[in-house]
C-alpha cells in the first residue's frame, strides 16, 4: 500500500471522486447566468460555457476513475473542502476572464471575492459590466453563502458518513434535522423562503426586479456585492437600506435559530446568546459611531451590522469611507473580525468562540478568587462548555489573529497606511469587502495575492488550508524521492 505522509493512495482517491460530484454543481452553477446573456441579447457568453462544460466534465472523470476504497473521515473532508473553493474561484475567473477582459490574477481575485462572500472588487465600475456578469457574482455570492461543499451536500450527495464529513469540514456543527443531508435540505428551505421574501421587499421598496434578485442575493447571503457602484446608496433611499440591515442581520443569524423561529418559537431568537451578543455589539458599536464619529443614525447601525454580519454592503462611495477617522476604521475593523453567528452565512471569528473567550477568562478569573476545590460551573446557553472548547477557540482565535498580523506587515512594507491596511486586510479575511480603497486593479501582485489567500481561509477557517498544504507538501516529498 503506497503511503504518502498521513494519506495513502486511496485517500487521494476518495477525495478526488467526491470532489468530482463538487465540479459538476460548480459547472452547473456557472451555466445559469446564460440563461441571463439570453434574456438581455448578450452575445458574449462562450465563458460560462467553457468554465461551466469543462468543470462538469472533469468532474464526471474524477467520479468514474477514481473508486472510493476507504470510508471518508474529517481529513478527507477538510482536504475535498479547501480545493473546492479554489476549483470554484478558477471556474469563475475564466468567466471573467473571457466577458470583461481582465488578468487572471484580478479576475481570480474578483471570482474568490464573490465565492467567499468578501464582496471586494476589483472593478472600478460595475455599471458597465454586462448583465450576466453581474448576477454571476450575485449567484457565486449567494451559492458561497451557504457554503460550495453544502449546496452539493443538499442536491447531490445521499445521506450518511460522508454528507456528515463534508459539513463538518465546511465549518458547520449544528444540526436541525437527524440527518446531515436533511439538516442542508432544511437550510436550503429556509434560504429560499428568505430570498423570496428579500426580493419582494426590494421590489415594494421601488427596485427593478433585476437588482433586488441581485441585491437580496448579495446581502442575505452576506457577500455585499451590488449592480451598482455606490452599492446600496445609490438607490438614496430609506426604505431600502433598512430592507438590506434587516437581510444582513438574517444573514448572520444561526439557521437553527430560523428553524426554531419558523416553527412558531420566535422568543428561541432572543435566548440564543449569539443573537443577544450581537445585539449588544450592535448597540454599543452604534452608539459610538453616532457620538464619536458622528455617522448618522442609520448609517452607524448600517455599517456596524455591515462589518459584524460581514456583509460589506455600503451607503456612501469608497471616497468617503477613506476619509473616515482612524477611530471609525478600528472600530469596524474590530467588527470585521469578530463576525456574527456560527451557522449561518457570515465569516470572521464568530460571537460564540467570542463568548466561549470571554467566558472562559471569567471562569479563570472565579476559580483563583475561589478556595481551593470549589467546582466552577461553566456553562453557556445552558450547555456545560469543556477545556477543549475553550481551548479551540483560543487557539483558532490566535491563528486567525497572527495571519493578519503577518499580511498587515507585507502591507505596510508596500507602503500602505497602517490603519488603512489593517481595515483591508481584516475585511478581506473576515469575508467582509468593505474597503478603503486599496483593493484595485492595479494594486501590487503579492498584497492581492495575500488578500486572496486571506479571503480562501477565512472562509474555510483556517485548518483545512493547513491540512490541504501539508497534504501536499507530503506528495510533493513523495514525488521529489
Amino acid at each position: 500500500m503506497i503511503m504518502i505522509g498521513y494519506l495513502r493512495k486511496k485517500d487521494f482517491y476518495l477525495i478526488f471522486k467526491n470532489l468530482g460530484i463538487v465540479m459538476q454543481g460548480i459547472g452547473v452553477v456557472m451555466l445559469i447566468p446564460l440563461l441571463i446573456a439570453l434574456i438581455y441579447g448578450e452575445t458574449d457568453y462562450g465563458g460560462y460555457l467553457i468554465s461551466g462544460i469543462l468543470s462538469i466534465s472533469i468532474g464526471f472523470l474524477f467520479r468514474q476513475f477514481f473508486p472510493e476504497k476507504v470510508s471518508m473521515r474529517l481529513k478527507h473532508g477538510m482536504i475535498l473542502a479547501a480545493i473546492a473553493w479554489l476549483w470554484a474561484a478558477l471556474m469563475g475567473s475564466i468567466c471573467l476572464m473571457y466577458t470583461t477582459d481582465v488578468s487572471f490574477l484580478n479576475a481570480y481575485f474578483e471570482s474568490m471575492s464573490a465565492w467567499t462572500g468578501s464582496g471586494l472588487s476589483i472593478y472600478t465600475n460595475v455599471q458597465i459590466l454586462p448583465q450576466s456578469v453581474l448576477f454571476l457574482r450575485s449567484l457565486m455570492q449567494w451559492v458561497g453563502g451557504l457554503g460550495v461543499v453544502i449546496v452539493v451536500i443538499g442536491v447531490l450527495i445521499r445521506p450518511g458518513t460522508t454528507a456528515s464529513r463534508l459539513y463538518k469540514a465546511e465549518a458547520r456543527e449544528e444540526k436541525i434535522k437527524p440527518s446531515i443531508a436533511n439538516t442542508v435540505r432544511t437550510i436550503w428551505w429556509i434560504y429560499l423562503f428568505y430570498t423570496v421574501v428579500g426580493i419582494v421587499l426590494y421590489m415594494l421598496a421601488g427596485m427593478s426586479l433585476f437588482d433586488a434578485i441581485n441585491n437580496c442575493f448579495t446581502n442575505l447571503s452576506t457577500g455585499g456585492m451590488s449592480v451598482k457602484n455606490n452599492n446600496i446608496g445609490a438607490y438614496n433611499s430609506t426604505a431600502i437600506t433598512i430592507i438590506t440591515i434587516i437581510l444582513m442581520t438574517i444573514g448572520g443569524t444561526s439557521f437553527l435559530v430560523h428553524y426554531n423561529a419558523l416553527k412558531g418559537r420566535v422568543l428561541d431568537v432572543f435566548r440564543d446568546i449569539q443573537f443577544q451578543a450581537m445585539i449588544i455589539i450592535v448597540v454599543i458599536f452604534s452608539i459610538l459611531l453616532l457620538t464619536v464619529s458622528k455617522f448618522t443614525t442609520l448609517n452607524s447601525v448600517f455599517f456596524v451590522v455591515s462589518a459584524l454580519s460581514c456583509t460589506g454592503s455600503n451607503t456612501v462611495p469608497i471616497s468617503t469611507m477613506t476619509g473616515w477617522t482612524d477611530f471609525s476604521k478600528v472600530l469596524l475593523s474590530v467588527a470585521m473580525i469578530i463576525g456574527m453567528a456560527a451557522g449561518s452565512t457570515s465569516g470572521a471569528l464568530k460571537l460564540i468562540r467570542i463568548v466561549t473567550l470571554v467566558k472562559g477568562i471569567y471562569w479563570e478569573v472565579i476559580k483563583i478568587l475561589s478556595p481551593e476545590g470549589t467546582v466552577i460551573p461553566r456553562k453557556i446557553a445552558g450547555k456545560t462548555v469543556q477545556d477543549a472548547e475553550i481551548k479551540e477557540a483560543g487557539s483558532y482565535t490566535f491563528l486567525y489573529l497572527f495571519l493578519i498580523f503577518i499580511t498587515w506587515l507585507v502591507f505596510m512594507a508596500f507602503g500602505y497606511g497602517g490603519i488603512n491596511s489593517l481595515f483591508e486586510i481584516t475585511s478581506a479575511q473576515g469575508n467582509v469587502g468593505l474597503s478603503v480603497g486599496i483593493t484595485s486593479p492595479t494594486m501590487p501582485s503579492i498584497p492581492e495575492i495575500l488578500l486572496i489567500i486571506g479571503m480562501w481561509v477565512g472562509r474555510i477557517e483556517i485548518i483545512p488550508a493547513l491540512i490541504l498544504i501539508k497534504g501536499g507538501f507530503d506528495l510533493f516529498k513523495r514525488f521529489k524521492t
